[in-house]
């Protein structure tokens, strides 16, 4: 609930509609003329410099007409925009490119960002699935050398993680091996969020505490599962295109912005707050996110889910005037799908 009156809000709802079109300042006239409110300009101009005064728009130079605030956004956003539905053509289009690449996960979460992006025209984010989210496919020891030992988890969503670790004595092959089938056979098909506690049951259980091998290898597993489930991963695309924006015409600005998109830790961290929120479309606008670097970025994104299970998440980000109403259908469609392709290739694994 506001303190808005219905003509407020309209007058409101045209200033960001057109805001978002232009990227530029509205003035009172533009308002009356383009949006059938059947007011004149002045009464426009009044209801707007309330507004203003009110917090949901600002002017940013005396002459100038007005742009929404981040109140004034959020406003719209929550309750004023209009929800549209994907277009055939772009649906048909991810559909068709994200189902010829199901088959390899990375190129899959890969393509999903440069659609996302090329669709979207601004930059695409595509957080990786949380390796604690899915369920055990194998998992493998390799020797490299005296002291150091590569594990390979293979998640049944086809998702890879690599460890290579060092160990305070030098363990063979043929050892390695029976530490793989031992556990293959012990956690076959187990979420691998459940494995780290299952392990810590068995390493307490009396027969593995007298059996040197088994208790050596559950422990190894039990360090290289902590550290898998503490990393995360992101891909990027679509960078330049928030250059086509006017807001980021300054190059210092837009070099500020650049860099913050070079530390993934920082994106990582501003997805993980979407991982945690329920299901469906979120949007973080600029400050929202706490992110000093990216205060003029907001964020479209949706997890994408295994039944009710939330894997990783897609996003769309660009500046605070995006064209919500035509992201937000394409975000959630496609964060459906990719769950959906997930689902399908973990069942069929």
């Amino acid at each position: 609930m506001t303190d808005l009156t219905e003509r407020d809000e309209r007058v409101l709802e045209a200033v960001i509609n057109d805001h978002i079109q232009s990227g530029e300042p509205v003035g009172s006239r533009t308002v009356s003329k383009r949006y059938g409110l059947k007011v004149s300009s002045a009464t426009v101009r009044n209801i707007m410099a309330d507004l203003e005064e009110m917090g949901y728009l600002y002017q940013p130079h005396t002459s100038a007409g007005r742009v929404p605030t981040k109140k004034g956004l959020r406003l719209y956003l929550d309750s004023l925009m209009k929800s549209k539905a994907i277009e055939e053509h772009e649906s048909a289009l991810i559909r068709k490119a994200l189902v010829e690449t199901q088959r390899d996960l990375k190129e899959l979460l890969h393509r999903t960002t440069q659609l996302l992006s090329s669709v979207c025209r601004q930059a695409a984010v595509v957080l990786w699935p949380k390796l604690s989210l899915t369920r055990l496919k194998h998992i493998e020891f390799i020797r490299l050398r005296p002291n150091q030992i590569m594990v390979i988890v293979i998640a049944k969503t086809g998702l890879v993680q690599h460890t290579v670790m060092e160990w305070d004595e030098d363990i063979g092959q043929d050892e390695l091996d029976k530490y793989g089938r031992y556990l293959n056979e012990l956690f076959a098909d187990v979420p691998l969020g459940e494995v780290q506690d299952r392990i810590l049951r068995e390493m307490h259980r009396e027969k593995v505490l007298f059996d040197q091998l088994l208790s050596r290898a559950l422990t190894l597993t039990s360090q290289v599962f902590q550290y898998a489930f503490e990393s995360s991963d992101v891909y990027i695309e679509g960078r330049t295109n928030l250059l086509n924006n006017p807001e980021f015409a300054d190059v210092q600005r837009m070099r500020r912005i650049l860099d913050a998109f070079e530390d993934k830790s920082r994106i990582i961290r501003i997805l993980d707050m979407t991982l945690k929120m329920s299901r469906g479309v979120h949007i973080i606008l600029g400050p929202e996110s706490e992110l000093r670097e990216l205060q003029e970025i907001s964020l479209v994104s949706s997890p994408y889910s295994r039944g009710s299970t939330p894997l990783g998440v897609v996003g769309v980000m660009g500046p605070m005037r995006m064209d919500y109403s035509r992201i937000i259908p394409i975000v959630e469609f496609t964060a459906e799908l990719l769950g959906q392709l997930l689902e399908e290739h973990e069942e069929e694994g």
